[in-house]
């Protein structure tokens, strides 16, 4: 695992505000949700002595002070937002009231390509050749299944089925709030994914070419053989935990590592993390997006979430200090 290029600082645990008083089991049993997927040798060692050390909150404080070093990479402040895992209405055919589709990766689509658009999406490119996998009643709500990236659908058959991500157009991410604060319509304290839902559905046709601003679109699979209590696959192919998962840009920050987030705000968090999955909106090596669980509270909760703090990354003793530069 390596990272793009950067400034990095070795930090002590006694550097970590509020590193004592976490869960550090509760840490540590999301770590072990993706450790067996490291194939390097080094980790080999790390990962079962995780699995030993599961007993007790202190002998997991132990573990993580044992094996790991603290590191500090780019330059806060952090910018922490939130996701979550919607529940949704569908239809398994179009009606009158679910006439809004989420599609299947079409077969031909190349990782990387350059696909059709959202709004080319939008006005029906796709319309016809059987990707559909489901019909969903809101524009706006299909819009943030994809912001999520994954979703439970309750179908007017009394089916639920989970829904993840399977791949993307290819286009670059582009923020709708910041689109707005650009135009002016908001400025940077009121805009939030309530904020964007209620503009959209208040001014459906103006609301639907705001959201065309964003022009990357993305593509689902179905799930079917994931728990109903575990979390929606991220992007190591294992299920997340809620407030234990984070999104991170493998640039900079490698998938599967313990990261300590050190959020402000009005909800701040002194919390202990893995960075378990990607977002195409997540870039740079002081941006993580916080998975806050499943449905409407757990939505109402991330999607306020738009706050500063500091993002340290735990790593191996001898891979933390070939981070610093030489001399």
């Amino acid at each position: 695992m390596t990272t793009t290029s950067a400034t990095a600082q070795v930090l002590d645990f006694e550097n970590l505000d509020g590193w004592a008083d976490d869960n550090h089991q509760a840490a540590l049993t999301a770590f072990l949700q993706t450790c067996d997927t490291f194939d390097a040798p080094d980790w080999q060692p790390i990962c079962k002595l995780a699995a030993d050390a599961n007993a007790s909150d202190a002998s997991a404080k132990a573990f993580f002070e044992l094996m790991f070093k603290p590191v500090l990479i780019g330059d806060p402040p952090a910018l922490f937002t939130g996701y979550f895992e919607p529940e949704l209405k569908g239809s398994p055919v179009r009606t009158a009231r679910f006439a809004y589709p989420i599609y299947a990766r079409p077969p031909e689509l190349k990782d990387g390509q350059i696909f059709y658009d959202r709004a080319a999406i939008e006005s029906g490119a796709l319309r016809g050749r059987g990707l559909e996998i489901a019909w969903l009643d809101d524009p706006v709500e299909v819009f943030f299944l994809q912001i999520q990236g994954s979703g439970r659908i309750h179908m007017t058959n009394g089916h639920t089925i989970r829904v993840g991500y399977a791949g993307r157009n290819g286009h670059s991410y582009r923020s709708v709030g910041q689109e707005m604060i650009a135009r002016g319509m908001r400025t940077p304290d009121q805009v939030s994914a309530q904020d964007i839902r209620a503009y959209v559905r208040g001014n459906p046709m103006a609301g639907n070419a705001l959201l065309n601003v964003n022009p990357s679109y993305v593509f689902f699979r179905t799930i079917s053989d994931l728990p109903s209590d575990k979390g929606p696959i991220g992007a190591m192919g294992r299920s997340i935990t809620p407030l234990r998962s984070v999104a991170i840009d493998p640039d900079f920050t490698p998938l599967g590592v313990p990261v300590w987030i050190e959020k402000a705000g009005d909800t701040p968090l002194r919390s202990l993390m893995v960075a378990q999955d990607t977002g195409g909106a997540i870039k740079g090596p002081q941006r993580a997006d916080i998975f806050y669980g499943t449905g409407d509270a757990a939505g109402d909760a991330a999607g306020t979430i738009k706050d500063a703090g500091r993002m340290i990354l735990l790593l191996p003793i001898d891979r933390a200090y070939v981070m610093l530069p030489e001399g």
